[in-house]
């Protein structure tokens, strides 16, 4: 696993890998020197349809043949990226999860619902900012 997200081009857009970066919205990355340079070597522009980007976690998913390249993301970008590769019934309860930053009534129902619905408890972790072990104690529950 590397640090970096991926920025790739896929051959067929309609292939449901990834998300195009234009979709979460400005990334800092897309303006720096050495992604437009890339963009331009392949011909494409920030909001080509063929352009995707995925999170440091899932970048075994590029294929092979793609043109790729890693670029840095904040971690309020990445949590972007995360959210928007969510399912539409995990995005809500992300949601939810961050907002939880600023309030611990309901804790462990909360993190427990995340858990049922499918949210890693890694994912959880990093979206409360709680320890680990209480993730893994909300699950027990």
């Amino acid at each position: 696993m590397t640090d970096d997200a991926y920025l790739f081009l896929l051959d067929d857009p309609s292939v449901p890998l990834g998300v195009a970066p234009a979709a979460v919205g400005d990334l800092a990355c897309m303006e720096t020197p050495a992604v437009r340079a890339w963009l331009d070597a392949h011909g494409s522009a920030p909001t080509s349809p063929q352009l995707r980007l995925l999170p440091p976690e899932e970048t075994a998913a590029v294929p092979e043949e793609a043109e790729r390249l890693p670029v840095p993301l904040s971690d309020e970008e990445l949590n972007r990226v995360r959210h928007a590769m969510a399912p539409e019934s995990l995005a809500g309860i992300e949601e939810e999860l961050l907002a939880y930053r600023d309030c611990a009534d309901g804790r462990d129902g909360l993190i427990g619902r995340a858990l049922a619905a499918g949210v890693p408890p890694h994912r959880v972790v990093e979206l409360t900012g709680v320890d680990p072990a209480t993730v893994t104690a909300a699950a027990g529950r």
